[in-house]
C-alpha cells in the first residue's frame, strides 16, 4: 500500500507542478512541456538513487516548499504600458530573464520529482519486479484519478496542495518530524493566499481572474497571467469593437434561423448575435468558468436568453457529432493561450483551424449559409486561414482590417457558400506566397514552417545536455545502464505513442480536460492489463512479442483519421481505442517480459524513465513531421530495442542478480 500510494503521490505533483508552474509564469506558454521533461529527468534520476547512500526523498517538503514559494515571489504575467504589452514580475516589477526563471523552474521541478521518486525507488527495490511495477501502475492510475477529481471540483492549488501533504503523512512517518511538518504548512499556506486571491478562479484549463475596468458593467478577464477576453455591454460593443459585427453587414439579408458561435467565452458574441435578431444560437465554449461569469456577470445577460443553448465543449468535437445545418458559423476569437496537456504541442484551438476543420464547417452551413472568424493575425496568419478558406469554399472570403497592434491586425475573415452571397467590396488578395493549409495530421496554425523554432532546439540541446551531467553527479556512473540501452529505447518510443494517443483523442473526440484525463487513465490500465498477463503467462521467447507489437503500430499508422472522423460516435470510440491502445498493450508486454529478468528493477525502470525524457524531445518532431509520423518513429526506436534486447539483456545478467531486500526506508 505504502508503494501504492508513494506512486500515486509522484503522478499527482507532476501533473500539479505542470498546472500551477504554467498559471504563474507566461513564458512557460512556449515552452510546452518544459516541466514535464524535468520531470521525467528527476523520476528517473531518482529511481537511479534507489540504493545510493543518502536518502534525498526526505528533503522533498522542502524541495516542493522552494518551487512554489519561487513561483508565488517571482511569477510573470503580462500586462500593457502605453498601449504595449509588456511582462511584468511581482507588484509589477520587472520579472526574472527568461533564462534565469527557467533554469530554476527546471532545477526545482528536477528536484521535487527526483526526491519523491527515490521513495518510490527504494520501496521499490523490495518487490520482484513485476511485482513492483504493476503496484506502480496502480498508484498511477489513483494519481490521474486524483487530479482529474480535482479538476472536475474547480478546486485551487490549495486543495492540490492537502492533497499532496495528507499523502505524505500517511505513507512516510519522517514527514510528521517537526520540520517537514512545518514546511507543509508553510507551502499550504502560501498556496492558500494565492488560490483565494480577489476575484480568481481555477478551471480545468486556467487561473481566471476578473478584474473592474474603469466603464460600469465591463470586465477584464486574464487566464493563467495574460489578458484573454473582456465581459463588455452590447451598447460598447458597437461603439468601440465595431469588427464584430462586420459579418452582420457583409451579409444583411441572412435569416439567422440557426447560429453556431464557437469561442462563445463571456457572451459577447451571443448578445450580437441576439440584438441582430438570431432565433436561436448553440453557444460552445470550452471552459465552463469563463462561461460562468459571463451569465453571472454579463450586463446584457445573453446566455439567459431562452434562444441560447450552451455547450461546454471543444469546439471541434461538437462539428463530429452536430446534426444541424446553421446560417452562421461564427469562430469568435478563439485562442486558449494554453495547451490540452504538458506534453504535445497541441493548444485547445488547434484543430479549429485545420482544412478539414473549415470542410466540416462547410457540410455544417446552410446553401447561403456564412462562416466568419476574426482575432489579431499576423500577415502570415491571415493568408493562410484566408487561403484555406478559398480552397475549401472555393472562393476568396471577404477581408476587413481595423486596428494594428505590432505587427497583428484586428482582422475579420467572411465567406459565404455562394460567391456572390456577400456584400464585400475587399475581397481577400494574398500578400506574398501563402501558407500551406493546416491539417489535422500537422496542427499548428501558428507555426508559419515545417521547422522546429531555433529557440527550442537550443533550449532542447541544453536539456540534454545538462541531463547528462544531472545523471552522472546525483545517480553515479552511465555504465550500470548499459545493459538496460533496450528498455531505454522502449522508454522514448512509449512516450511517442502515448503522445500520439493524447492527439489522436483530441481530435477525433475533443480537446477537453476530460478526454486527456481518460486517455492518460486509459493508457495505464492497458499497461496493468498487459502486466496481469505476463504475470500470468510465461512467454519461452520473449523476442516473439515484438512482431505483433509492430504489425499493431502498422495498422494505426495505416488507417487515415479522416476515415474515424466519419463514424458514429460509439463506432468512431470503439475503432480509435482498439488502434491506440493495442499497440500500447504489446509494448507493454514487450517491456514486461524483458522488465522481469532484470538484475536490478530501479536501475532498469529509471533508465526507462530517462529514456521517456528522450522521447519528450524527440516528440517535438511533429512540428516538421506531423504526428502520423511520431509512429514510425516509434517503430525505429522499439526496432533498436529489439536489436539491443539479447545483448542488454546478457549485459545485465553477466554478474548475481542484486537481491531485492530492503533498503533504507523507515
Amino acid at each position: 500500500m505504502r508503494l501504492v500510494l508513494w506512486s500515486c503521490l509522484m503522478l499527482f505533483v507532476e501533473l500539479g507542478l505542470i498546472r500551477y508552474t504554467g498559471a504563474y509564469v507566461v513564458y512557460l506558454s512556449f515552452f510546452t512541456n518544459f516541466v514535464l521533461l524535468a520531470s521525467f529527468l528527476g523520476v528517473g534520476v531518482g529511481f537511479l538513487r534507489a540504493r545510493a547512500p543518502g536518502d534525498l526523498s526526505r528533503w522533498a517538503p522542502f524541495l516542493l516548499l522552494g518551487l512554489v514559494v519561487f513561483i508565488a515571489v517571482f511569477p510573470v504575467t503580462a500586462g500593457r504600458i502605453g498601449g504595449q504589452r509588456v511582462l511584468q514580475g511581482s507588484f509589477g516589477l520587472p520579472p526574472l530573464p527568461m533564462w534565469v526563471s527557467l533554469t530554476l523552474i527546471f532545477a526545482l521541478s528536477f528536484g521535487v520529482m527526483a526526491s519523491i521518486a527515490e521513495g518510490v525507488g527504494r520501496l521499490f527495490a523490495r518487490f520482484e519486479p513485476l511485482d513492483a511495477y504493476r503496484l506502480d501502475i496502480a498508484g498511477s492510475v489513483l494519481g490521474v484519478v486524483g487530479f482529474s477529481a480535482v479538476s472536475f471540483l474547480h478546486a485551487p492549488p490549495v486543495a492540490w496542495g492537502l492533497a499532496a501533504v495528507a499523502l505524505t503523512l500517511v505513507i512516510d512517518r519522517r514527514y510528521r518530524a517537526p520540520l517537514p511538518t512545518a514546511a507543509s504548512l508553510i507551502m499550504v499556506a502560501v498556496l492558500s493566499a494565492l488560490s483565494f486571491a480577489p476575484d480568481t478562479w481555477w478551471s480545468p484549463y486556467y487561473r481566471v481572474h476578473a478584474g473592474d475596468q474603469a466603464e460600469p458593467g465591463s470586465f477584464d478577464l486574464r487566464v493563467n497571467g495574460l489578458p484573454h477576453q473582456e465581459i463588455t455591454p452590447l451598447s460598447s460593443l458597437e461603439a468601440d469593437q465595431v469588427f464584430r459585427f462586420d459579418v452582420y453587414e457583409h451579409d444583411p439579408d441572412n435569416p439567422l434561423e440557426n447560429v453556431l458561435i464557437v469561442g462563445s467565452g463571456s457572451g459577447n458574441d451571443v448578445a450580437i448575435a441576439l440584438s441582430r435578431g438570431a432565433e436561436h444560437v448553440d453557444a460552445v465554449e470550452i471552459d465552463p468558468v469563463i462561461q460562468r461569469l459571463g451569465r453571472d456577470r454579463h450586463p446584457d445577460s445573453p446566455y439567459e436568453d431562452p434562444r441560447v443553448d450552451v455547450h461546454i465543449e471543444d469546439g471541434r468535437a461538437f462539428l463530429h457529432d452536430a446534426d444541424d445545418r446553421y446560417d452562421l458559423i461564427l469562430f469568435a476569437l478563439p485562442d486558449s493561450h494554453t495547451l490540452i496537456s504538458g506534453q504535445a504541442s497541441l493548444r485547445l484551438e488547434s484543430y479549429l483551424f485545420t482544412e478539414e476543420a473549415m470542410r466540416e464547417v462547410h457540410d455544417r452551413l446552410e446553401p447561403g449559409g456564412t462562416l466568419a472568424m476574426y482575432h489579431f493575425y499576423a500577415e502570415t496568419m491571415i493568408d493562410r486561414y484566408a487561403g484555406t478558406l478559398e480552397e475549401v469554399f472555393g472562393h476568396p472570403p471577404c477581408i476587413d482590417k481595423r486596428t494594428r497592434v505590432g505587427v497583428r491586425f484586428q482582422t475579420v475573415l467572411t465567406v459565404n457558400m455562394r460567391a456572390d452571397g456577400l456584400e464585400c467590396s475587399t475581397p481577400w488578395v494574398a500578400t506574398g506566397p501563402v501558407p500551406a493549409p493546416d491539417t489535422d495530421d500537422h496542427p499548428f496554425p501558428y507555426l508559419i514552417r515545417r521547422t522546429i523554432p531555433g529557440r527550442y532546439l537550443l533550449s532542447l540541446a541544453l536539456i540534454l545536455v545538462a541531463s547528462v551531467a544531472i545523471v552522472r553527479v546525483s545517480a553515479g556512473s552511465l555504465r550500470r545502464m548499459a545493459g538496460y540501452l533496450d528498455l531505454f529505447f522502449m522508454g522514448a518510443a512509449f512516450l511517442l505513442l502515448e503522445t500520439k494517443n493524447v492527439v489522436q483523442f483530441a481530435l477525433l473526440f475533443g480537446t477537453t480536460w476530460f478526454v486527456n484525463a481518460l486517455v492518460f487513465a486509459g493508457i495505464l490500465l492497458t499497461v496493468l492489463a498487459a502486466v496481469e498477463v505476463a504475470k500470468r503467462v510465461n512467454v519461452r521467447r520473449p523476442t516473439l512479442l515484438f512482431w505483433p507489437l509492430f504489425a499493431s503500430i502498422a495498422v494505426a499508422w495505416a488507417v487515415p483519421q479522416a476515415s474515424l472522423l466519419g463514424l458514429p460516435p460509439f463506432a468512431r470510440f470503439v475503432t480509435a481505442t482498439v488502434l491506440a491502445f493495442a499497440p500500447v498493450f504489446f509494448a507493454n508486454l514487450v517491456f514486461a517480459e524483458r522488465f522481469r529478468r532484470v538484475g536490478s528493477s530501479t536501475i532498469a525502470f529509471g533508465t526507462n524513465l530517462l529514456g521517456a525524457m528522450v522521447g519528450g524531445v524527440l516528440e517535438y518532431s511533429a512540428l516538421v513531421v506531423g504526428y502520423r509520423s511520431l509512429l514510425v518513429l516509434a517503430a525505429v526506436l522499439y526496432l533498436l530495442a529489439f536489436a539491443f534486447g539479447r545483448r542488454s539483456q546478457e549485459a545485465s545478467e553477466i554478474g548475481p542478480r542484486e537481491a531485492q531486500e530492503p533498503v533504507g526506508i523507515v
